[in-house]
């Protein structure tokens, strides 16, 4: 039987439209900086993918700088300026702040000084979304982006960043979108690419499947189709929640990403869950994936007030845009067989 895929937080599939437009820039054989016409042939498909995302972030006139992936943005945005941030951020994003800022148990975090402070859009684990304050220094977009309805021009924050492969484009590239008039700290100089910010030749092939991503994962927000994850997601979570009494769903009470469900059954370990839902044909996760292999409890759900046994015992998954009812049904029955094995065990 076929494998199903549900740690979609972690990577998603590569889109037909990513890989299309990605071929296709494989034949574009000038370096953008060049002012020959080849060199102008792929600076107006950079431009044209810069555009495309810039329109999938709604950021109007915005400046948007390419790195080879998120954490080299956040480093771009956050390095040197001592910002403060909770305990649930990414790790690209903890190696930068102060951690002072408050969680509660539904993970939501309150920010006293926006213009000194960074907040993610929503949480890779538990999938709980923010209400960023205007005035925000930076915002993790990561997760958010291409899920949730989002204008960073209308947010009023001052930089966010975004990673592709989140949205189906291909890995190794992210981009910093920035309001006109910030000039952040640049970490690679060189030739003066990407107006000065970033250094280095521009990965082409990677940034217009970045573009075609954005615009496909646009499409699919406009049509619904994050509602009907939503619809899989609440069923996933009804169906254990009817067998599984003990098992606590992380953020439930908050507002959270449509494909996401982080749950916890004290006692069980994540890694175990993990571990045995893979022998079972199905891909998820015990936490965020660039922590994945650790073992080490989750710092989320720690700075959610879990302890460190219920923190080290959470399973995540996470829906896609082609998940089907069925695969969900699977999944739980699966899941729930080997629960009871676990109780049994327990008893």
């Amino acid at each position: 039987m076929a494998r199903i895929y549900l740690d979609h937080n972690a990577t998603a599939h590569l889109r037909p439209e990513a890989r299309e437009a990605m071929i296709a820039a494989m034949d574009v054989i000038g370096n953008p900086s060049s002012v020959h016409a080849e060199g102008r042939a792929a600076k107006a498909l950079m431009e044209r993918a810069r555009a495309q995302i810039g329109a999938a972030l709604g950021a109007g006139e915005a400046d948007i700088v390419f790195t080879s992936g998120a954490t080299e943005a956040a480093a771009l945005a956050l390095k040197g300026r001592g910002l403060a941030g909770a305990g649930i951020e990414h790790d690209a994003v903890r190696s930068w702040i102060d951690e002072r800022l408050p969680v509660d148990g539904d993970g939501r975090v309150t920010v006293d000084d926006p213009a000194r402070s960074t907040l993610q859009l929503a949480n890779s684990e538990s999938g709980v979304i923010q209400d960023l304050p205007e005035g925000l220094a930076v915002s993790d977009l990561t997760q958010g982006f291409g899920k949730l309805p989002f204008s960073f021009s209308w947010s009023g924050i001052g930089m966010g960043f975004v990673s592709a492969h989140k949205i189906g484009g291909p890995r190794g590239i992210g981009a910093l979108v920035m309001q006109r008039g910030t000039d952040p700290d640049p970490i690679l100089r060189g030739g003066g690419q990407e107006m000065g910010w970033r250094a280095g030749t521009e990965n082409l092939v990677a940034i217009a499947g970045f573009g075609a991503a954005a615009e496909a994962a646009m499409r699919e927000l406009e049509v619904g189709t994050w509602d009907r994850v939503a619809k899989l997601r609440n069923i996933l979570e009804k169906t254990i929640e009817a067998e599984a009494k003990e098992t606590i769903f992380v953020g439930k009470a908050s507002r959270r990403l449509p494909n996401t469900s982080c749950f916890v059954t004290p006692g069980w370990k994540g890694e175990t869950q993990v571990m045995q839902m893979d022998m079972a044909g199905f891909a998820v996760s015990a936490g965020s994936a660039c922590s994945s292999g650790k073992v080490r409890a989750s710092h989320a759900l720690r700075a959610m007030g879990f302890d460190e046994g219920s923190a080290a015992s959470a399973l995540r998954v996470s829906l896609g845009p082609a998940t089907g009812e069925d695969e969900i049904a699977r999944f739980c029955e699966a899941w729930l067989a080997t629960y009871r094995r676990h109780r049994a065990r327990a008893a």
